[in-house]
């Protein structure tokens, strides 16, 4: 994977100044409250991403030991692969195109110097959220897709990242967030599990109980009844 991002990243700047000149162009006479939406959504959809995760971990609070696993196991997931991906920008130090490119005109403020662009880390954070939602909760991760494409392709719009780096970026996150979660998930559950017995169960909540358990409860329970 390394070397498709490095023959990505040497070959965007060549064939993605065209298409970008062309977005940031028709960035720059769209309507002003266009523009405000994205200077503003570019930032506040990882925030959305950010609530979904605690709505998810809320909601796992009354489910079972792996879903309860999953739901913690996103965020860090998240997490490893935005670290993956800084570690490619400072390997790579592609320049952002808003300062590598003259007499462009772009709606966000181009990023102090040192802060590379490939690939996008927006983008790494949105599409690896989306890809961690898709495995822990099927339906709002299929709804955050859509979301995660809007953040990616916002990083162009505003003028701060090639085309090549969202790609690139929305890439590293569907495949590298889902291969952590489900490497780490049996470990994670077993975790969740014993974690549960202890103080932090008031974070994790307790899974729900089984019909077998229940019944195993109740005929422990039976015979002190027949007693009284």
């Amino acid at each position: 994977m390394n070397t498709a991002l490095v023959q990505l990243a040497e070959a965007g700047p060549h064939y993605g100044v065209g298409v970008y000149r062309d977005i940031t162009e028709w960035a720059a006479g769209s309507p002003a409250w266009l523009q405000k939406l994205g200077e503003v959504g570019t930032e506040a959809g990882i925030l959305v991403f950010v609530a979904l995760f605690v709505l998810q971990w809320w909601r796992a609070r009354r489910r079972e030991d792996r879903s309860m696993a999953l739901a913690l196991l996103g965020p860090v997931a998240v997490a490893a692969t935005y670290m993956l991906s800084e570690g490619i920008k400072s390997w790579l130090h592609e320049e952002r195109p808003c300062r590598a490119i003259p007499h462009v005109t772009t709606i966000a403020e181009c990023p102090e110097p040192g802060d590379w662009a490939f690939p996008s880390n927006h983008s790494v954070i949105a599409a690896a959220s989306a890809a961690a939602l898709v495995i822990s909760w099927r339906l709002i991760g299929m709804l955050a897709l859509p979301l995660a494409a809007l953040v990616a392709l916002s990083r162009v719009y505003v003028g701060v990242h090639y085309l090549h780096d969202v790609a690139a970026g929305a890439l590293l996150g569907v495949v590298v967030t889902p291969v952590i979660m489900l490497a780490l998930m049996i470990p994670g559950t077993w975790a969740v599990n014993r974690l549960r017995q202890t103080p932090l169960a008031s974070v994790l909540g307790t899974a729900p109980q089984t019909y077998a358990g229940a019944r195993a409860q109740y005929a422990h329970a039976s015979p002190n009844r027949n007693q009284g």
